[in-house]
């Protein structure tokens, strides 16, 4: 073989090397401006007030001991309870939606606060409303928790216990602890 076969022979080999960097790190660097362009800086609303968003509260209780649309009812509950006080601007729940339809992440991986936290970063919220249910026996108790989504500390903490079959009872429930927790922070 010629010197200029071998130098067309090494070039294309060097050609082929230089490709599959070019998409390994170009998938690595439009990964990085996707992400970087769904975070936005903390969101304010009117005359200042801080974003929060509401994570979708979890069930915790045995199968079969409530009822499948529970949580998003109690949620919802929640996010009202907020809206009324007027302190906080609340997060779409569109938009929370959204960065984890993008994310593709598995269900273990949502019951991790720190993965609601990132999220909570990715839609500009200063502030994330975690909470939980569980129905033990005749009773209903929920627990709401505050979070401050720049450190991940727990600013407040909160909880209601309710009879378990006053459904009612339940959202007047979640609206008081959401009131409480607000209330002290």
């Amino acid at each position: 073989m010629t010197k200029s076969g071998k130098m067309r022979r090494r070039f294309k080999g060097n050609l082929k090397l230089l490709g599959k960097m070019a998409r390994k790190w170009g998938f690595v660097f439009l990964l990085g401006v996707t992400v970087a362009g769904c975070a936005t800086a903390p969101v304010s609303g009117p005359a200042g007030t801080p974003a929060l968003a509401v994570w979708t509260l979890e069930d915790l209780s045995l199968p079969g001991t409530t009822q499948a649309d529970l949580t998003e009812l109690m949620t919802a509950s929640v996010m009202e309870t907020v809206e009324a006080t007027g302190t906080y601007s609340l997060v779409e729940r569109e938009r929370l939606l959204a960065i984890l339809q993008e994310l593709s992440l598995g269900s273990s991986q949502l019951a991790d606060e720190a993965t609601g936290l990132r999220i909570g970063r990715l839609v500009g919220a200063r502030l994330m409303l975690f909470g939980a249910y569980q129905v033990v026996a005749s009773q209903m108790r929920l627990d709401l928790r505050l979070v401050e989504v720049e450190t991940g500390r727990v600013l407040n903490a909160s909880w209601k216990t309710v009879p378990a079959g006053d459904l009612s009872g339940w959202f007047q429930g979640a609206a008081a602890a959401t009131r409480d927790l607000l209330s002290q922070h």
